[in-house]
């Protein structure tokens, strides 16, 4: 793994070399006239067929190693936001500039053939990537992808920072003020990271923190918290009068208490001061706090076309090491803010210092890509690119960003996943505890049809997955970057939540040199510790490896197949052979593992012939058997159809449709981890379930597996698993024939579950209904049909409840039902209503357009903010929570029992007893009894909730963390006098007044 992401590093240098050394060599050429490769214009023609402006023909091929997207390996191509210029003189010169990045790009690729993805993001706007690829506007007709406010970029072009957000909201601030005030908020929030620290305080006659439980502290600006904020944000209302003093006091005395306690970010600290100017009496709180070694900087934000005070706001930042902007419109918000960043890069870039930065998992949206390509987790490493001129050297220019990404299940992919043994797995984690890789990471939703990212996604703890780590030692070891181990009992979930698997596990970590990362490699006690090895010919092996029913883990590295172009379309299987007939001397493979294959192909090659005799040879009962199986340790996946394949009972098992049933790189098939957790010689039965339009559908079919342990000098490994899959409906008729047939000595029963006085029951381990008297009941949990019998079983000790959690998880928000009944009164009222929104509307979006100037300076942004906060609110129907379940877990000492449950006026009297060699309990009852008075016992998750005081210590609580190895806060040689000045922006002042004329209305209208 270090040796795979010290070459992404090495490659990302090179990239920032030729960057400066092109930029030390370019001469800034205001009047440049220069055609380049634009992402969005390439390959387009207009009306006579002639190619348009920019966009000249470019080759593009799809290509396997970039997600089958079309890409071209021999250029980059430029991509720009919409609210950037295309030809603005400072775009032109620096695409020219990086021209130079295109040699390099493709010399790096070829060196190391598993670099994906290679960029450079210039601090002015644009975005120049390697392969080159075509860019599709939004829906809208928007590209709203802006390198600058992405993750890598502001890590890498900043240090660690704590930030206090001063907001004014006096009433001076209302109407379209406040919207802009609102929205240059949440543009900082996304420049801050899981590093940063933040609070947001407001003011008017009274300071306030708009999240009271963060009150005189500083929180981890991670997404659940910037989320959090925005909502609070999106509520705040205007009054009264603005006395700034107090806030900026407030401010500054947090600051100090975090840096004396050791808290925070122990790095930048700034304030951003957000205010439509009219401020007073804040030379005095500068003098006491900030004068003379200003080691907070303050940054202010004008809002408002309003220019009065600006003087005074451009003081404020002067005099504080800050940067003043004057933000008029919704799309000044992002250019302006983004001026912050290149502040407080300035001391890293005075000092050369070209710090490698790893950002936590994020899922792609570089690329307006197929949705299997925008849901892979990435990391990417990322260097700063600074010119090196002379002449601005005081003045820290940083040029922009390069980086490259590192798809973390090619990482994972490294972990070899044939010696953790059936249970084992490797996981990644950050300095900041979030996970960046772990089976149990569910970083998607679904939404209808849809599959979408989490909120919280990306800050998902360690803790949080590991949750029976109570006091945190594995996570504490790990975020020191300590080596070591532990073990820990363990309750690890399966199918889906409906079962648990009791385990010790084993934990080994490291931390990954030259990166925030650490590794864990986990083993499942029984498992992982011994390896069956077995020697057989080349020749026996591949005659049997050739066979069509056989298979490999597509998702496990036999051999190397992603280095060279000729190997990519090779599947393992394919690989496997052209290494053993040494028909490609290249391929580099696993050859301990190889070896396994080899030997298993060989061992299992006679269950093949044995399958095929009995669908040669079939009787009845044998057409009601499907499908025949066997998976071995070493990822072979071994099938043969009894049937014809359109009689198949569930087509989805062992495709890569239904990943739970095939090997993968996260986890062994649940029929072969349930298996090899019985005794020797025991079935596991599991239901299959058709998928239905929500989920789970109708069972349809019946797992029966076991697992094969060899044993050799008194040590024990399981070396495979075999079942069958049946359908459903034959197993019920066995079960139903065999109760009526007590023994051949006996012949037929007194008493069979045919009577009506006696109901019976096949469940699982679990409770699961496996065959009920009436269909409907199948596959549902036995407490849910019969409270009363799941009850008696619980208090009898036959059956235990074991808690689960998840935090994960995704619960309904609350509903809140607004009355309807006023308007339907008030016709009237109804109509001004919907015509004053409709005019607000209307009339922020033409002073937007009229206050931008060219069209070619984002005219859509405001669309495509507007769209998306009305579309987000629509559509939030769910929200990350916690929740805890119940699985229900059949105590195998107790193999038979029986007990009378008292029902009020009657009794019902039970039997049970274990089937032997399988994970099956027959339950028999008498159905003439009414125990509707016990309730159902269901199998269901609720959330967890908080109250006030607790989720508040919740959100508060700072969790053990690790800073970041480097600090760039201040140089004596930054040019502090280089900061900012007023915008020249402006706007008709029939526009301007437009707004308030909407809202004139009289108030008595509307009541």
């Amino acid at each position: 793994m270090e040796n795979m992401l010290r070459r992404k590093v090495e490659a990302v240098k090179s990239l920032v070399e030729a960057a400066e050394e092109a930029d030390l060599r370019h001469e800034f050429n205001k009047s440049l006239v220069f055609d380049y490769y634009n992402s969005v214009l390439i390959n387009e023609r207009n009306e006579k067929g002639d190619y348009v402006e920019l966009g000249a023909e470019f080759v593009l091929e799809s290509n396997a190693h970039f997600s089958n997207l079309r890409v071209n390996t021999s250029l980059s191509s430029v991509q720009l936001p919409t609210n950037v210029y295309n030809k603005d003189p400072d775009i032109l010169n620096g695409v020219y500039m990086s021209e130079a990045l295109n040699p390099v790009f493709v010399e790096n690729f070829q060196r190391d053939p598993t670099l994906t993805w290679q960029y450079f993001g210039s601090s002015a706007g644009f975005f120049r990537i390697y392969p080159g690829i075509k860019w599709t506007p939004d829906e809208n007709g928007v590209i709203a992808f802006d390198c600058r406010n992405r993750g890598w970029y502001i890590q890498a072009a900043t240090s660690p920072k704590d930030i206090v957000i001063v907001v004014d909201v006096s009433g001076s601030m209302k109407g379209l003020r406040m919207t802009i005030a609102k929205h240059t908020i949440s543009t900082i929030l996304d420049t801050l990271g899981e590093n940063d620290f933040v609070n947001i305080i407001a003011y008017n006659d009274y300071v306030y923190y708009i999240e009271p439980c963060f009150k005189g502290i500083l929180v981890q600006a991670d997404r659940d918290n910037r989320e959090h904020f925005k909502q609070l944000v999106d509520g705040l209302m205007v009054k009264g009068v603005g006395v700034v003093n107090q806030a900026l006091s407030e401010a500054f005395q947090i600051l100090k208490q975090f840096q004396e306690a050791r808290q925070g970010s122990l790095c930048n600290q700034a304030i951003m001061l957000i205010t439509d100017g009219a401020v007073e009496d804040y030379k005095p709180v500068f003098e006491q706090y900030n004068w003379p070694d200003r080691k907070v900087r303050v940054f202010t934000y004008l809002i408002g076309r309003e220019v009065t005070f600006a003087d005074r706001m451009r003081w404020i930042a002067c005099n504080n090491k800050g940067y003043y902007t004057q933000i008029s419109t919704l799309a000044d918000a992002q250019e302006n803010v983004m001026e912050y960043l290149h502040v407080l890069s300035r001391p890293m870039v005075i000092n050369h210092d070209h710090d490698i930065t790893w950002t936590e998992a994020y899922m792609d949206s570089k690329l307006p890509a197929s949705q299997a390509q925008s849901l892979m987790l990435l990391t990417t490493v990322a260097m700063p690119v600074f010119s090196k001129k002379n002449e601005t050297r005081s003045h820290g220019i940083l040029l922009g960003v390069v980086g490259s990404d590192v798809a973390l299940r090619e990482l994972m992919k490294l972990a070899p996943r044939y010696k953790l043994g059936v249970h084992g797995y490797a996981f990644l984690n950050t300095n900041n505890g979030y996970i960046l890789s772990h089976p149990d990471l569910r970083p998607l939703y679904r939404e209808g049809k849809q599959l979408k990212p989490k909120p919280n996604y990306n800050s998902v703890d360690l803790s949080e997955v590991e949750w029976e780590d109570h006091a945190e030692v594995l996570r504490t070891a790990m975020i020191n970057g300590e080596t070591g181990s532990l073990s820990m009992d363990v309750k690890a979930p399966l199918d889906k939540g409906k079962r648990v698997l009791f385990l010790t596990n084993d934990y080994f970590f490291t931390d990954i040199s030259d990166t925030p990362f650490s590794l864990g490699v986990v083993l499942s006690r029984g498992h992982g510790e011994y390896i069956l090895l077995g020697n057989t010919s080349v020749e026996e092996g591949l005659h049997d490896l050739l066979h069509p029913d056989l298979s490999l883990a597509s998702d496990w590295i036999y051999c190397v197949t992603d280095i060279d172009p000729e190997h990519r379309k090779l599947s393992q299987l394919e690989a496997v052979v052209r290494f053993l007939t040494g028909d490609d001397p290249d391929l580099e493979c696993d050859e301990e593992l190889v070896r396994e294959v080899l030997f298993d192909a060989v061992v299992t090659a006679p269950m093949e012939a044995y399958w095929t005799a009995l669908a040669l040879n079939g009787s009845d009962e044998s057409e009601h058997v499907d499908m025949a199986f066997l998976g071995t340790r070493a990822g072979l996946l071994r099938s043969s159809l009894l049937v014809g394949s359109e009689k198949v009972s569930d087509r989805k098992f062992l495709t890569p449709e239904d990943s739970s049933s095939t090997f993968t790189l996260d986890h062994f098939p649940v029929w072969y981890r349930q298996a090899s957790e019985q005794p020797a010689g025991s079935f596991v039965f599991n239901l299959r379930w058709a998928e239905g339009p929500e989920g789970a559908g109708e069972p349809v079919g019946v797992t029966a597996s076991t697992a094969v342990a060899v044993t050799v000098d008194k040590k024990t490994a399981i070396a495979a698993a075999v079942g069958v899959l049946m359908k459903l409906e034959f197993l019920q008729r066995k079960f139903w024939a065999a109760t009526q047939q007590c023994s051949a000595m006996h012949g037929p029963c007194l008493k069979s579950c045919e009577d009506s006085d006696l109901d019976c029951f096949l469940i699982d381990s679990n409770g699961f209904i496996l065959v009920s008297e009436r269909p409907q009941e199948t596959g549902r949990f036995l407490g849910e049909v019969d409270g009363a019998l799941m009850t008696q079983l619980l208090s009898m000790g036959v059956f235990t409840q074991v808690t689960m959690y998840d935090y994960q998880a995704m619960c309904k928000l609350p509903s809140h039902h607004h009355s309807a009944a006023q308007p339907l009164i008030n016709p009237v009222s109804a109509l001004l209503i919907a015509t004053r929104w409709l005019m607000s509307e209307l009339l922020l979006f033409l002073l937007e357009w009229s206050t931008w100037g060219s069209w070619h300076h984002g005219g859509a942004e405001a669309k495509a903010v507007f769209h998306h906060s009305h579309k987000h609110k629509k559509q939030d129907l769910l929200q990350p929570c916690d929740t805890e379940y119940p699985v229900f877990v059949h105590q195998t000492a107790i193999q038979e029992t029986n007990g009378i449950i008292e029902c009020g006026a009657c009794q019902k009297t039970f039997v049970m007893q274990q089937i032997p060699n399988s994970n099956l309990l027959l339950l028999v009852t008498d159905p003439t009894c009414d125990c509707s008075i016990f309730p159902p016992v269901l199998q269901e998750a609720t959330e967890v909730k908080y109250n006030a005081s607790v989720k508040c210590d919740r959100m508060r609580s700072q969790k053990l963390r690790r800073r970041p190895d480097s600090c760039h806060a201040f140089h004596p040689e930054e040019n502090a006098q280089d900061c900012g000045g007023t915008s020249d922006t402006s706007a008709s002042l029939s526009l301007l007044l437009l707004p308030l004329c909407a809202w004139v209305l009289p108030p008595q209208f509307l009541r």
